[in-house]
């Protein structure tokens, strides 16, 4: 039962994770287009890090999801 609660959390994290890389590579265009305010694209790059964050926490979470349901 915890194998399959372990490959469940993997699944959950792996998705959280892409969709924070996702959403720092939105940010990240914003930050670099030059016809947007400069506070949308300094907002844009603050956002775009807390996404990298977000991105590498998930991943890590998944990680350890994956191999706890290996044992």
């Amino acid at each position: 039962m915890e194998t399959i609660k372990n490959a469940a959390n993997y699944v959950a994290e792996t998705v959280q994770g892409t969709g924070a890389e996702a959403s720092k590579e939105a940010n990240k265009n914003v930050a670099k287009d030059s016809d947007a305010s400069l506070t949308s694209r300094a907002t844009a790059a603050k956002d775009a890090l807390v996404d990298k964050k977000d991105e590498t926490s998930h991943n890590a979470k998944a990680d350890v999801h994956k191999e706890a349901a290996k044992h």
